[in-house]
């Protein structure tokens, strides 16, 4: 089936691998940066205004009647003009800001959802609208130029009213692809690992063709063996008539998604992809890999739907608006990203000079991401965010915190925008199979687990020596937010957490000595992540096809698989049903809390396994989310109303 088949960590630095790190594209810089004066006052940049949303406890409570069955409102979504009337900013409001940015000498372009205004201009001319003057800085940490304002911005009175943020004037932080290689384990033994799948499925279910067997070249027909999305195919259930979209960072080539199909012998809707390509769109770089998983993987569960790629540039307000467009355009039915950093690096006490390293008010885009979900849920579009792939501490992939070569200590954080409410976090398992190295003794995961690398770490710490190697914290992401509060349909959900005490991101100064740059809040009711959860461990993962890694790889993961993989179900969902699916939160969690687990339930409960805090358990846990899906019993609950 396969040919030229590679790890791609065996091409890595064993050293960068094992702790975690990536390479500098992708740092974030908590550590106060060399400020090296004012930017350059011509420099143009992008600024997208968010604008208040009007009614909004009234959309919220029409969202959860949406998706509750037996309200007058269920399934009746919104198309993007009734959301407008009805809940965007008024024309008054808009021509408002349009013309007070016309009178910065500002340009200007509403979204059709009159959610937000784009506007092009210098940096001076942002500097002067924002009350702020905006400097270059140089990384500490990596030598990284960027720039961004020098204080926190102060929305002009004119318009206070109606803006709710700005995003863009910053170019500090790059976000992650939320992908994962498999460690280079021959790289510590004289001989290749062992690895043998024990189990075909989580249910018995088993039988597609396109799948390999085989734990690290695992296709999307192993995923349909996993998690019973097979009887959906016999149906005649692929997709057609649905449309997903892929919201990335970097542009890709879209022969690897064809490539990817073909090699697996899928058959697939011809002509299936189209790019949009946001703000200029994002570069072909180290993140188009990430871009070609996305669309493979929603693209393979669902190979009759429609693909939409909205690519961004990795900077400023590309991110906000790449979801902008893709709410507003409203033609796909579910969307997925696989980007993200830790939330907490949209707090004022890592962004604004003279922050109290309290202040956990968001200086960065969590307010602008939370009315584009709004948006979506209104509209019936179901969104899935990747978790992160650092375990119960999503710092550590950025900042190297609690590694041998990091500077930073390692609180319990999560990932955004995977912590927003109003969209479905996906987390990571590791599926059942067997795995020795050297002279090591076989060793087995019988059951579905919590992806969390401390298995492996225990193994070479007994059979290879304590203290050689570092895995921490490799693991799907899971915990508590400290920004937003636990959501309705939380509430009765057995396992939900506060956020534990005595949790900070403190930087070990080699000079100065330790500095306490944020204190989270503890006790905090946050929401809890992840939602739900699919195989996502390296060591039991995937093949993809990436022009720009060097073509077909195996022995590749990450909750990366897990989000486009739940949006390709969701086609498969929609066409089933004969509509949109919409938000899937308040959905899967009563229908869990309702019926719980058993031979019917559309959930598997994952019990064993942990992400390095948070263990597995027959209920609710921040490592597996509500557990793994049975797709064909979650299409029985979806079409019978539950």
């Amino acid at each position: 089936m396969f040919a030229k088949l590679h790890r791609k960590s065996l091409s890595l630095s064993l050293g960068l691998l094992l702790t975690g790190l990536s390479a500098g594209a992708w740092a974030a810089n908590a550590v106060p940066a060399v400020d090296a004066g004012v930017a350059s006052a011509n420099q143009t940049v992008q600024v997208t205004l968010v604008l208040k949303l009007r009614n909004q406890a009234a959309l919220e409570d029409y969202i959860k009647q949406t998706v509750t069955p037996g309200s007058p409102n269920y399934q009746q979504f919104l198309t993007t003009s009734q959301f407008a009337a009805q809940y965007g900013a008024t024309a008054d409001a808009i021509a408002r800001v349009q013309s007070f940015l016309q009178q910065q000498g500002l340009s200007s372009q509403v979204l059709p959802s009159h959610l937000a205004i784009r506007t092009s201009g210098t940096l001076s001319q942002f500097g002067r609208l924002f009350q702020t003057s905006v400097h270059d800085y140089v990384s500490r940490q990596d030598g990284h130029h960027f720039h961004k304002p020098a204080s926190s911005l102060q929305i002009p009175s004119a318009i206070a009213d109606v803006v709710a943020a700005a995003s863009g004037l910053s170019s500090e932080r790059a976000y992650r692809p939320h992908h994962v290689s498999a460690s280079a384990f021959t790289a510590l033994s004289s001989q290749s690992p062992k690895v043998s799948a024990l189990s075909a499925t989580s249910d018995g279910s088993s039988g597609n063709p396109t799948a390999s067997g085989v734990p690290g070249q695992y296709t999307v027909g192993d995923v349909a063996n996993f998690y019973n999305i097979n009887p959906l195919y016999k149906r005649g259930v692929v997709g057609k008539g649905s449309t997903i979209a892929i919201v990335t960072l970097s542009n890709f080539y879209p022969s690897d998604a064809t490539a990817y199909w073909s090699d697996i012998g899928l058959a697939t809707k011809p002509n299936r992809i189209t790019q949009v390509h946001v703000d200029g769109g994002g570069a072909i770089d180290g993140g188009s890999g990430e871009t070609s998983i996305d669309v493979e993987q929603s693209g393979g569960v669902a190979p009759y739907a429609n693909i939409i790629v909205y690519d961004a540039p990795n900077a400023g307000n590309g991110y906000v608006d790449a979801f902008a467009q893709a709410v507003s355009d409203n033609i796909a039915d579910s969307i997925s990203t696989s980007w993200g950093l830790p939330e907490i690096f949209n707090f004022a006490a890592l962004n604004v000079a003279g922050a109290s390293n309290t202040d956990t008010s968001d200086a960065g885009d969590l307010r602008a991401f939370h009315e584009i979900f709004l948006e979506a849920a209104v509209q019936g579009q179901s969104l899935f965010a990747a978790s992160g792939d650092s375990g119960a501490y999503d710092t550590v992939r950025d900042l190297g915190a609690g590694t041998a070569v990091g500077d930073y200590t390692a609180p319990l954080t999560v990932d955004s925008p995977a912590s927003d409410p109003y969209i479905t976090a996906a987390g990571g398992t590791t599926t059942p199979y067997s795995y020795a190295f050297g002279t090591g003794p076989t060793e087995s995961i019988s059951r579905e687990s919590v992806w969390g690398w401390d298995y492996i770490q225990n193994y070479f710490d007994t059979y290879i020596g304590p203290n050689v190697i570092n895995l921490f914290s490799s693991g799907g992401g899971g915990g508590v937010s400290v920004y937003w509060h636990k959501p309705f349909y939380q509430v009765f959900t057995d396992g939900i957490r506060r956020s534990e005490s005595h949790q900070s991101l403190v930087y070990n100064d080699p000079s100065a000595g330790p500095t306490t740059l944020l204190q989270l809040p503890s006790r905090f009711t946050g929401r809890n992540v992840p939602d739900v959860s699919l195989n996502a461990d390296p060591e039991t993962g995937y093949i993809f096809v990436s022009t720009f890694d060097g073509g077909l790889l195996a022995g590749e993961g990450g909750t990366s698989f897990v989000a486009p993989q739940l949006n390709g179900v969701t086609a498969l969902l929609r066409q089933s049903t004969g509509h949109r699916i919409g938000l899937w939160n308040p959905q899967i969690y009563a229908i869990q809390n309702i019926f719980g687990y058993g031979r019917f339930s559309a959930f598997n409960s994952v019990r064993a396994g942990d992400n390095w805090f948070y263990y597995g358990a027959p209920r609710y846990n921040q490592g597996a989310g509500i557990g793994s899906l049975n797709v064909a019993n979650l299409d029985a609950f979806l079409r019978a109303g539950f």
